[in-house]
């Protein structure tokens, strides 16, 4: 291969010495591929020092956008949050339940609440991959569509479901575009906004689930007290008014154009970018904006893909990304094996903590509006602190409150029932304000654009494989007709959030102010995860990616720019 380092760029016509390193038309190449080069260099220098407020100048159509692809995920949060909360609904327990005579009481066995967790994690694992697969050939908008349209129709199965067997397949079904919504969702956020932005706009994915979350718990609690028989149908019907407005919004959304690079269309991609900029006193030509910003995206894929070829699962494994896919998998493991598990129960476990039906209903409806403030909240603090910081200083605290709570399950008091009640709303507080919905971001942040779905895809995964893990457990932890550990359980918890503290320490980079270019070169160079926040990351250097791409890369990038018609000459 020609050694680009030593060898002129261009030729002059002074130039006495006719025996050139480079022919005439690669020394044309070589120009061109300089200026992209620099096209893209200066996007990402712009991008990096984006105030807030040019951000959203700059950038509201694609924040309007991401939120519209997000509320997908509030349908999720609705379902998972109902399912969980209908263990203590008592029409519910009456229609699916069995009836213990010594208890003289209905009650969902632990063994069918856990079938029916499990069913909805399987569902989704399923779906996880199968999203990531066909969204990388269909794009994004079109696999989401595809998966509101399969909600609609298999509520019916739900609704209608004449037995738990018949209800248990109805989650199982509903998992599969449930597992669509996780990764997409996410990985649309943070590719079409820049990165003042990306905290805000991935960390509303969290926020979402905590909307589902809350309007689940404020439905049930209006019907607990319901004569009306099957009154449990209702919030199930209810999931039909999401999808078709939903659908919409997502059928007039622009595509990622982080996909269309992917895929060849660049200028399908510069149209989308289009889409997402505005002009005003910081953008007066947003089209030299959006032409930077196709060159940025090309030469990161292109430099990328020198590095590894194809885009399988498999690939997430080698040495390339092997430290990228493992330390996003277990930032999305600790978000559910530190405690969270006991907001999916909570109503259940105030119930079992001592607490009446209605006051348990009552403080989930609290719980889940703190969750929603505490995540508004850290749009705030991200301000001031890093990732690291929230990520690792929530994690902390949570800890300390589950040893507290593990601790009072030894007592017995009304006041005791209360003290834990009260504790695990300061949890689910702190978990918002911090795990719950930096998670979201640092799982888009860390992994290559080239693979990042499929590293999503993967980790979230994992954290649907702990849900099956948790929902074995957690029914026999807190159902009376099981181990009955109740508040007990924070010790559990609190034992496993000690060992992902000691993981985050040496593993978990600070990524705050890092374009996904700079985060690159950082994961390539092998830097530490306590020295991200001070290493300075070399981007688009032209002789490191000459030495990468080759005669044949740097061609392919030119002809790429020249196919599309795309590529505008430096001034």
């Amino acid at each position: 291969m020609t050694d680009f380092k030593d060898a002129p760029l261009i030729s002059t016509k002074d130039d006495t010495n006719s025996n050139m390193s480079l022919e005439p038309e690669m020394q044309d190449y070589l120009a061109k591929f300089l200026d992209i080069s620099n096209n893209a260099k200066d996007s990402d220098k712009k991008d990096k020092h984006m105030s807030l407020s040019e951000g959203l100048k700059t950038f509201p159509k694609a924040a309007m956008w991401s939120i519209i692809l997000s509320s997908a995920i509030i349908m999720e949060g609705y379902d998972t949050a109902l399912l969980n909360a209908f263990y203590a609904f008592p029409d519910f327990v009456k229609k699916f339940g069995t009836y213990y005579p010594e208890k003289d009481k209905y009650e969902i066995p632990a063994k069918w609440q856990t079938a029916l967790s499990m069913a909805v994690n399987i569902g989704e694992i399923i779906g996880l991959f199968l999203a990531g697969i066909i969204s990388d050939r269909i794009g994004y908008r079109k696999t989401l569509i595809g998966s509101l349209v399969m909600v609609v129709g298999l509520i019916f199965v739900v609704f209608f479901a004449p037995n738990i067997a018949t209800l248990l397949v109805g989650e199982l079904l509903l998992g599969l575009p449930w597992g669509a919504f996780q990764t997409l969702t996410v990985s649309y956020a943070s590719e079409v906004c820049p990165t003042v932005l990306r905290l805000y706009l991935t960390t509303y994915v969290n926020a979402c689930w905590v909307i589902g979350q809350l309007i689940a718990s404020s439905i049930l609690k209006g019907f607990v007290n319901s004569d009306m028989e099957h009154a449990y149908r209702i919030p199930f019907a209810l999931q039909w008014v999401w999808p078709v407005p939903i659908a919409i919004g997502i059928y007039l959304a622009p595509e990622s154009p982080w996909w269309l690079v992917k895929v060849g269309k660049l200028k399908e991609a510069k149209h989308s970018i289009m889409r997402l900029l505005s002009e005003n006193e910081h953008l007066p030509n947003k089209e030299l904006m959006a032409n930077a910003m196709v060159d940025k995206i090309h030469m990161t894929i292109r430099e990328e893909e020198a590095e590894q070829a194809g885009i399988s699962y498999f690939d997430a494994f080698k040495k390339t990304n092997w430290r990228r896919t493992r330390v996003t998998c277990v930032t999305w493991l600790v978000q559910n094996v530190t405690g969270s598990a006991f907001m999916g129960y909570s109503t259940y476990f105030y119930k079992q903590a001592g607490l009446s039906t209605s006051m348990s209903f009552t403080f989930s409806v609290i719980q889940y509006a703190l969750g929603l403030i505490g995540t508004v909240m850290s749009w705030f603090l991200s301000q001031k602190l890093g990732r690291f910081d929230i990520f690792f200083g929530g994690l902390c605290i949570q800890t300390v409150i589950l040893l507290v709570v593990g601790g009072l399950g030894f007592a017995n008091s009304t006041g005791v029932s209360w003290a834990i009640g009260t504790l695990l709303l300061v949890f689910t507080f702190i978990y918002d304000l911090s795990i719950g919905p930096i998670t979201y971001c640092l799982v888009t942040e860390i992994p290559s654009a080239k693979m990042r779905t499929k590293t999503i895809v993967l980790s979230r995964n994992l954290y649907n494989i702990s849900g099956i893990c948790i929902a074995i457990v957690m029914p026999y932890m807190l159902n009376p007709t099981a181990w009955n550990w109740k508040a007990k359980t924070g010790l559990f918890w609190a034992g496993i959030s000690l060992v992902c503290i000691v993981w985050c320490w040496f593993e978990l980079p600070e990524t705050k102010g890092r374009t996904f270019a700079e985060l690159d070169v950082l994961f390539e160079q092998g830097v530490k995860a306590r020295k991200f926040k001070t290493t300075e990351a070399e981007v688009f250097d032209v002789g490191h990616m000459m030495e990468k791409l080759g005669e044949n890369g740097i061609r392919q990038v030119v002809e790429d720019q020249k196919a599309e018609g795309h590529h505008i000459e430096s001034a």
